[in-house]
């Protein structure tokens, strides 16, 4: 999913609405005084080694846990044509995976609501290395208006120039260097990540979080739009807030529930995620149609 749509558990966003965001003002943000990935000599993506992932289904990341059956939902507000709509998200963390560049990787089914109206529905791939780094290998994003398809501008690590990127550090630190989210530049991701603060204590409706990690979230493309994630330990994204000219949908989300799916609603989320597969391989070809079928944990197809 390009820079303008904020995923909640990843990259997200630079040309859709984003998924959560929190009015940076009231929460007391200031800009970076420069955009991410703008150090001297920063390169556009990672190094990306296959070779250190023994476990990489394992996503236990203390700020970016993936357990399947994992559901959140998010809602708030979106701007668009500067009309303020009602914006809600829910990411389903599967028990599929996909195997992407050698290494397999969990798969979630995501769900964006505008109005009233799905308007993307995505299928992302994460994975955990040897350190603890949860790596974004990839989305599906479908888009739609008026109930119709519009586009899908998938990238897949290894699949037309795309690169793997970083979701979350295994131990992230205010000061680090920002890192790519993903480098898919057939479409325009070009999304980074650089830690921003802690916050001594974030609350949303589901409830209050301490030494609450924020990201600040840009793109290379869009330098002046930036969306801040706000994490908290075993909950994982909690929150985004947004600031900066460019950043046009200033989109208002805040996590309204957490929980884990029985074995028919973990039924239901596998079968949408292979409903959108079916699509994908139809209408992404050169991209999606360059990977593996959705394998069920166990091995069953």
């Amino acid at each position: 999913m390009p820079r303008n749509t904020v995923r909640p558990l990843g990259a997200g966003a630079t040309r859709r609405p984003t998924h959560i965001t929190f009015v940076a003002a009231a929460a007391g943000l200031v800009l970076a005084s420069a955009a991410c990935g703008d150090e001297a000599g920063q390169e556009n993506h990672e190094d990306f080694d296959g070779a250190k992932f023994s476990n990489p289904t394992n996503v236990d990341n203390e700020w970016m846990s993936l357990k399947p059956g994992t559901r959140w939902v998010w809602e708030g507000t979106t701007v668009d044509d500067d009309e303020v709509l009602p914006h809600r998200v829910v990411i389903n963390v599967t028990d599929l995976t996909k195997v992407i560049g050698g290494v397999e990787s969990v798969v979630t089914w995501d769900l964006d609501y505008s109005d009233g109206e799905l308007v993307e529905a995505e299928l992302a791939f994460f994975a955990q290395d040897d350190d603890g780094n949860v790596w974004r290998m990839g989305e599906y994003p479908e888009e739609y208006e008026d109930g119709e398809f519009v586009v899908a501008p998938a990238w897949v690590h290894g699949v037309e120039g795309a690169v793997a990127g970083i979701s979350m550090r295994a131990d992230p630190k205010v000061g680090t260097p920002s890192y790519s989210q993903g480098w898919g530049p057939g479409v325009d991701f070009t999304d980074r990540g650089k830690v921003h603060e802690f916050v001594d204590e974030v609350c949303v409706p589901l409830d209050c979080y301490k030494n609450v990690l924020v990201i600040d979230e840009s793109s290379l493309s869009e330098p002046d739009a930036h969306q801040f994630k706000y994490w908290a330990k075993g909950a994982g994204n909690v929150r985004v807030g947004w600031a900066g000219e460019g950043e046009k949908t200033q989109e208002v989300l805040e996590l309204i529930s957490m929980k884990q799916l029985d074995e028919e609603g973990l039924a239901e989320v596998r079968a949408g995620a292979r409903a959108l597969e079916k699509g994908a391989y139809e209408r992404s070809k050169d991209v999606y149609g360059e990977t593996p079928p959705l394998q069920q944990r166990g091995g069953e197809k």
